[in-house]
């Protein structure tokens, strides 16, 4: 990760006592008027801190002093101690809605942020698993798994679940147990934006989800465990980190695999449902996708695997 580390509170970035309460004024509205995650509200104040310490830097006291030039400075800078183009564009993003909000709420005359670019994407293609990798990765789990032990049948149903439905690790992490339906095959699902969708799952993965809720769990709930689905070893709802450890942990297990985290599993699943037909209108709901264009990456991933198989397997390639 190149990410630097975002300033959580106003006051370690050394605001004049006018940009830091105007600040705080913005956390509040992401808070309530936009109702962001307590994660994206630390992400963009963030953001916004380190662009008002730079300005003060260039010798700005309040949020009028912003503009263009210092926006562009503080990119600049930014690209200088190496950030990756998505930061930079999401921090480009960051400043435009908060120079927007500063006009809309009378703190600002002019859009400083109106006419700021954010820089190029340059996409990667994600690392996906083979078919065969991504059976080999269950079977691994599912192997190691056979001493019946609560936690090794907790990783199957996360890798099964993960793989079946494509959902988002903080989405597997969220999800308690009403939200899945084993007679219809499906689980209800809160993505970003808090947005609800349903997603279906196959026979493997509510095979391992039931061992997981009938056999296991018990072993490992606490009496605060809540409603949680997954549960961690002391009886907590599971952290993101842990699904990704168990991720790499099996993964590496599997010979000449990429070593992908829980979002690879999520671009396997994407990319293994247009191998086997589906529509990328489909895909998009299953993935909560709010714009095609995201989906559409899948589609790159699978015309290059198909030219990888054409390349090794045609004797005139």
């Amino acid at each position: 990760m190149d990410e630097e580390p975002p300033v959580a509170d106003p006051a370690d970035a050394e605001l004049p006592e006018a940009m830091a309460t105007v600040l705080a004024e913005y956390e509040r509205h992401l808070t309530s008027a936009r109702d962001h995650s307590p994660h994206t509200v630390r992400a963009y104040i963030g953001d916004i801190a380190s662009m008002l310490d730079h300005v003060t830097r260039l010798g700005g006291a309040t949020v009028t002093d912003i503009d263009l030039r210092s926006l562009r400075s503080w990119l600049a800078k930014q690209q200088t101690m190496g950030r990756a183009r998505t930061t930079l564009g999401r921090r480009a993003t960051a400043a435009r809605m908060f120079t927007a909000w500063l006009v809309r709420t009378g703190r600002a005359d002019t859009d400083a942020g109106a006419l700021l670019a954010s820089p190029k994407q340059q996409r990667k293609l994600p690392s996906v698993l083979r078919q065969d990798e991504a059976r080999a990765l269950i079977e691994a789990a599912a192997q190691a798994a056979d001493d019946g032990s609560a936690v090794g049948v907790r990783d199957v149903a996360i890798l099964e679940l993960l793989y079946a439905s494509g959902i988002r690790v903080s989405e597997l992490c969220g999800l308690d147990v009403d939200d899945l339906d084993f007679d219809r095959r499906v689980v209800r699902v809160l993505g970003k934006g808090r947005k609800e969708r349903s997603v279906p799952f196959g026979q493997p993965a509510g095979v391992a989800v039931r061992r997981w809720l009938d056999h296991a769990r018990r072993e490992l709930a606490r009496p605060g465990s809540g409603p949680a689905l997954f549960v961690g070893a002391r009886g907590g709802r599971i952290d993101q980190r842990v699904v990704r450890d168990v991720v790499h942990r099996r993964i590496a297990e599997v010979p000449d695999a990429p070593d992908i985290a829980p979002h690879g599993l999520r671009h396997t699943a994407a990319t293994h449902l247009l191998e086997g037909g589906a529509d990328l209108r489909t895909v998009q709901e299953l993935l909560g996708h709010a714009s095609m264009a995201t989906t559409q990456i899948y589609t790159h991933v699978s015309s290059e695997r198909l030219r990888k198989a054409y390349l090794q397997a045609h004797p005139r390639a």
